[in-house]
């Protein structure tokens, strides 16, 4: 038995393979999984808001019951406006949990019926975040073990086109 719904957001800047690996297992648990796809210009994005939602749904197009949509404010807002009280977030390592746990207790003190639930990716993902992977890619680095491959396709696109300018 699945149940009703379920938020995962993130910067998805870019999305990695341990995002869509949260992705995908949560999708089992929900009948309907929404990535909401933050737009916070303060952590200087690489990808526009437009850019990483297509790379989502790029990597998310044949598993069903998964919805891609944009987050602007506060996720307690969006939340209620999707009608939505579960929140899942990933936990790669013992350093995540800290300021997650801040996080799901802050979203519950400003909305008292928002659950949020960790799940940890595979062990072969824990290592991978998108910070790192921008910059293995950034160097030249080959980051195609680290997310889908029309996201290794972008990277390449940004930082070559960055070189050239």
């Amino acid at each position: 038995m699945k149940l009703r719904a379920a938020l995962y957001p993130g910067s998805f800047d870019p999305l990695t393979l341990g995002h869509l690996d949260i992705i995908l297992r949560a999708a089992q648990i929900f009948e309907t999984l929404i990535v909401a796809v933050a737009d916070n210009e303060a952590k200087q994005p690489l990808f526009t808001v437009g850019e990483r939602m297509e790379m989502v749904e790029e990597a998310v197009q044949d598993s069903p019951g998964i919805v891609v949509r944009r987050l602007d404010g506060l996720l307690v807002d969006f939340a209620r406006q999707e009608g939505v009280m579960v929140v899942v977030r990933g936990l790669r390592a013992i350093s995540d949990f800290e300021f997650e746990f801040q996080m799901a207790l802050m979203n519950r003190r400003l909305e008292p019926h928002l659950e949020t639930i960790f799940l940890t990716p595979q062990e072969d993902y824990t290592f991978v975040s998108s910070r790192i992977v921008k910059e293995v890619a950034r160097l030249g680095g080959e980051v195609g073990h680290f997310v889908p491959p029309r996201v290794v396709a972008r990277l390449q696109e940004k930082y070559h086109s960055s070189k050239g300018a």
